[in-house]
């Protein structure tokens, strides 16, 4: 199943950007890139091309450029990444990873005020 890929974290940064915009070509996804942090296209285009090769992301041609998009859902990503962090790095407790997570960056009042709502959904699915 291609949603059980693991992608790098430089796979996970070209994604980013194909699950936000839902396609791109090389150039445009490298661009973004660059525009943070130094990175050659050839560099990106390698790592299209072996994301290809794994099942990450497809490619169409159109003319001489090919337009890129993701195959593995984000949602599906994320939870992979999250019970293997929690599993490796809190020893499986969603309280641990919470408490962290919480307590190394000042949450805005609204998501707070969504974590209580979320909090207070789970309690009523589970009562």
């Amino acid at each position: 199943m291609k949603d059980s890929i693991k992608p790098t974290e430089k796979e996970l940064e070209i994604l980013q950007i194909l699950w936000k915009d839902g396609q791109a070509t090389v150039r445009a996804i490298n661009e973004q890139i660059a525009s943070k942090k130094e990175v050659g296209y050839t560099t990106t285009l390698k790592l299209m091309q072996i994301m290809h090769e794994k099942g990450i992301v497809g490619r169409e041609k159109k003319g001489k450029t090919h337009i890129y998009k993701a195959i593995i859902s984000e949602s599906n990503t994320q939870k992979q990444l999250l019970d293997k962090l929690m599993d490796v790095a809190f020893q499986g407790s969603a309280m641990k990873l919470v408490m962290q997570a919480l307590g190394n960056k000042k949450s805005s009042q609204k998501e707070l005020d969504e974590i209580k709502a979320y909090i207070t959904n789970l309690e009523q699915d589970n009562g």
